[in-house]
């Protein structure tokens, strides 16, 4: 396998794992947590081009970064190539990293012609690069699906156009539009992808454990794994890869530890969010954080009556307590 530094640009990441920019995930908070366990290259949700450009106050939220988190990279989407242009040029400053989403499946992305709607037209892909080129200096990216469906699988036909644009790397989630999550990812997709190209190829899909991680960079040669549903209350993941990536044994969080992130992960989203928005925004982070552990279907049923933080820590301190004294 290769170094485990990458150079994207002007831009050196210090390892192969990225995190996947994750709408309604990929937070400030989760970010962070993301990156303290030693993530390459963190995203931020989804940015949408149109929100941006008309000056929407929840939109330019998603931007709020940290020091801690970087080098950070922002995701817009969007259609129109003058849209995602002028909105390229706003997020300069705020990133060390331009990457533009065409890859996402959900209908109200693919229905305003953007996400993975862009697969089916080759030639809007070329123009929305050829104008973000123009304006963004910086390390410039796209994230892919294998094609629309199974009858238009066009990812290399993609990747070619978009490193003829001086895009300066790729992932491909090796799926197609119409496949959803459902399935498995076709690895082979990739190494398809880092054969015919000359640019950097990050994979994504269905990385569960390190040893998914291992695999696939072993499997299809590629530059970096990007990591999305896997990291789910499980942070532990990145650590983990990084240490097999250094040839040391993966590293297993005790109980205790896992009660530290997650009371770290809720101090997070208090001090960027506030209560209210953070007890209804932690639940799901809580319910993967337990996720296969014993007793986990009582305390997500108990997690939802809380109505106070103060619930909620106590509710989690007693689970982890529990599970030590069994």
């Amino acid at each position: 396998m290769q170094t485990n530094q990458i150079q994207i640009n002007s831009l050196k990441l210090q390892n192969r794992v990225i995190l996947a920019p994750m709408a309604g995930i990929t937070s400030l908070p989760y970010r962070r947590i993301m990156k303290s366990f030693g993530a390459g290259l963190v995203f931020t949700e989804m940015v949408s081009a149109n929100g941006l450009i008309r000056d929407g106050r929840r939109t330019r939220e998603l931007l709020i970064s940290a020091n801690d988190e970087r080098p950070l990279g922002i995701q817009l989407f969007g259609d129109d190539p003058r849209v995602l242009a002028k909105a390229a040029e706003m997020v300069i400053d705020d990133g060390d990293l331009l990457d533009i989403n065409m890859g996402c499946p959900v209908k109200k992305v693919v229905r305003s012609g953007a996400g993975s709607a862009l697969l089916q037209n080759p030639q809007q892909i070329a123009k929305v690069l050829t104008a973000i080129r123009k304006v963004y200096p910086g390390p410039l990216t796209i994230k892919i699906r294998s094609g629309w469906d199974d009858n238009s699988v066009n990812f290399l036909e993609v990747g070619r156009i978009a490193e003829g644009e001086g895009i300066d790397a790729i992932t491909l989630h090796p799926r197609t539009r119409s496949q959803g999550f459902s399935g498995k990812s076709q690895w082979n997709h990739i190494a398809e992808l880092k054969s015919a190209l000359n640019i950097p190829v990050f994979g994504s899909g269905d990385i569960f454990t390190a040893e998914d991680a291992i695999e696939m960079l072993e499997e299809t040669n590629c530059d970096a794994v990007m990591i999305g549903r896997g990291g789910y209350g499980n942070p532990w993941l990145i650590s983990q890869i990084l240490a097999l990536l250094n040839r040391k044994p993966a590293p297993q969080p005790s109980m205790a530890e896992r009660l530290n992130v997650i009371l770290h992960h809720l101090d997070l989203n208090l001090e960027q969010f506030g209560e209210k928005k953070t007890l209804l925004e932690m639940r799901k982070h809580l319910c993967w954080y337990v996720r296969g552990l014993n007793g986990a279907s009582h305390y997500r049923v108990a997690l939802q009556k809380t109505t106070t933080l103060e619930q909620v820590i106590e509710l989690s301190k007693d689970f982890f307590a529990r599970i030590e004294t069994t």
